[in-house]
């Protein structure tokens, strides 16, 4: 399928590994050229090289941290006119609620929830004054099932699912969605440390914790990045202009829901 997007200009935050390199590398195939975003300038330059020599995209690199104000001012500065934005962001660590203060909350609410909002207010008016635009912020399954080890990733994430809530509403009429994906497990850095915290917990091995997990998913595996990827591309594509303020589950089936 043409997503009819070929020319138009992303930024792909956290894209040079996971779900957002997923992401970033759907979008180059479907022929978007890239702002590419990361903390680590290896990665994200050996992600980018690989995007332009496949796709012949435009990509262009920021290294920085993008839930610091200097590391947004830097990526938006070499940003230019986006079309598309992709949120995502490293989830909080895991753990217990008797052990998080007022510290933990702030640090999960300014990358989980007040840098995809600094993002969408820096970028969406442009957006509105050239009549389209698309966001899509990678949020968690937990926003519908609230997962207890997550509760900072809960918290800062089911924040941002309410505000979309809102402004997505706000801004459809000018041409421009805005959307949440929720993953449930992928295999990626994230799965594979949170699995390795239960392995050593329990006393087990990494393969034996990652298989007791899929037992769970109906489907009965992780899903990949270049599934997500693909889910977040035709969010991105000119044939979802009807797809306005939605959370959408992309678990295996996992989230046990009839709504």
């Amino acid at each position: 399928m043409d997503l009819g997007i070929a020319g138009k200009r992303a930024l792909v935050c956290a894209s040079s590994r996971g779900l957002g390199r997923g992401c970033a590398a759907a979008l180059a195939e479907a022929g978007v050229d890239l702002v590419m975003n990361a903390r680590g300038a290896e990665a994200l330059e050996t992600a980018a090289e690989e995007m332009r020599a496949a796709c012949g995209v435009e990509v262009t690199t920021v290294a920085a941290d993008i839930t610091s104000d200097e590391g947004r001012e830097k990526v938006l500065a070499a940003c230019g006119q986006v079309d598309i934005l992709v949120n995502n962001a490293g989830g909080p660590p895991p753990g217990m609620w008797q052990n998080w203060d007022r510290d933990d909350f702030i640090v999960a609410l300014d990358a989980n929830m007040l840098t995809p909002i600094a993002l969408i207010k820096a970028l969406v008016p442009g957006m509105m004054e050239r009549g389209w635009g698309r966001v899509v912020n990678i949020t968690s399954q937990s926003v519908r099932a609230p997962i207890g080890v997550l509760g900072l990733s809960n918290s800062a994430r089911t924040g941002l699912t309410g505000y979309v809530a809102g402004t997505s509403r706000q801004v459809a009429s000018a041409g421009v969605t805005i959307n949440n994906l929720l993953p449930g497990v992928h295999a990626t850095d994230r799965a594979d440390s949170l699995d390795g915290g239960v392995a050593k917990a329990e006393g087990i091995t990494l393969e034996e914790a990652r298989s007791r997990r899929e037992s769970t998913i109906p489907v009965r595996r992780y899903g990949t990045p270049q599934e997500f990827g693909a889910a977040c591309a035709f969010l991105c594509s000119q044939h979802a202009g009807f797809i306005v303020g939605q959370n959408i589950l992309l678990d295996g089936g996992a989230t046990n829901l009839t709504v």
